[in-house]
């Protein structure tokens, strides 16, 4: 199937091509916006070639001496997860998502366009003109959404605000419960970095490190679930039951002097971690929000939803109105 576009009934732009599926929102003057869709568009519409071309090289591990990637999007995947290859098995694949979000949103640093966000099945990348911010609302568990909730406007547990000064422009979350693979029992770690292919593959690997030892979590071959993927034998979290408060401190301690690492390594600026219920953050939180709107579009709306709110310094408040981004979703 060709790469398909088209206009979302709240005036932003839906891209779609196999496996990616994207949603641009943008504001400016209007003859600028238009030229930067049309940018965006036409460069969108080889991507999944173009990574296609390398996808044997990407599903390999990073190993020491190894040389990037040849195309410009899976150069930005190996360099956003090259730091972690000593540490853990990582491949490129960490940051697809986030690498061809960041790819498209530099179609809209442009003259005459004041934000973008290009929304990558929730790994975000962000563009903010001087003088102009955006707040980013993040969902809850999405077990608990409901007909009624998508109907009457969904409830964000919070948000953030990214304003022009902040050294962030990537958003990324990721968890047992999203759409791609996770070692370990984090519902939901959000990250926010300067980068969205950087946010990408951090998020993977603190997710990862939010883990303890728990016979009743249910952990099968990655192989075993998936013919194609890049992990492996590798076991992955495919249930998580109730566990006792203790249990759930010991796994976000362990996710939390990850975060810490990370932060040091100038990796990423702050990351929440969310494990039933509990929250540890490296970076300030706000309490809840109230809803972001209703009803979503169905394509445009949460996929994947992640479950708290997290910010730089003095950024991070509580909204008082309608978001503007949707569903900071699992990655």
């Amino acid at each position: 199937m060709s790469a398909q576009r088209r206009q979302l009934s709240d005036g932003r732009g839906h891209f779609q091509h196999g496996p990616i599926d994207i949603v641009i929102g943008a504001d400016g003057r209007d003859d600028a916006v238009r030229t930067a869709h049309e940018a965006a568009w036409q460069r969108f519409r080889g991507v999944l070639e173009e990574l296609v071309a390398e996808l044997p090289r990407l599903r390999e591990p990073i190993r020491p001496g190894d040389c990037p990637p040849q195309g410009p999007i899976a150069r930005r995947m190996w360099t956003a997860c090259a730091p972690y290859h000593r540490s853990c098995f990582i491949t490129p694949m960490a940051a697809v998502a986030g690498a061809v979000a960041q790819e498209l949103v530099a179609y809209y640093e442009r003259d005459g366009i004041d934000r973008a966000w290009i929304n990558n099945g929730g790994d975000i990348a962000l563009h903010l003109a001087p003088g102009h911010a955006l707040r980013i609302g993040i969902y809850a568990d999405i077990a608990r959404l409901d007909a009624r909730e998508v109907l009457h406007g969904i409830r964000s547990d919070g948000c953030f605000e990214v304003a022009h000064p902040m050294a962030v422009r990537g958003v990324a979350t990721s968890g047992w419960r999203g759409r791609s693979f996770s070692l370990g029992v984090a519902d939901s770690v959000t990250v926010l970095a300067a980068t969205a292919a950087q946010a990408d593959a951090a998020a993977t690997i603190v997710a990862n490190a939010v883990d303890v030892d728990d016979p009743r979590i249910v952990r099968r071959p990655a192989c075993e679930l998936k013919d194609d993927t890049d992990l492996g034998a590798i076991p992955v979290t495919v249930d998580v039951p109730r566990l006792d408060p203790a249990t759930v401190q010991r796994a976000l301690d362990a996710g939390l002097r990850r975060a810490h690492e990370l932060q040091r390594e100038g990796l990423v600026d702050s990351c929440a971690l969310v494990c039933q219920g509990l929250v540890a953050v490296a970076g300030p939180i706000a309490g809840p929000a109230g809803p972001i709107a209703g009803p979503a579009d169905p394509i445009a709306g949460l996929a994947d939803p992640a479950d708290l709110v997290i910010g730089p310094p003095a950024a991070l408040r509580v909204v008082e109105r309608r978001l503007e981004v949707h569903g900071a979703a699992l990655s």
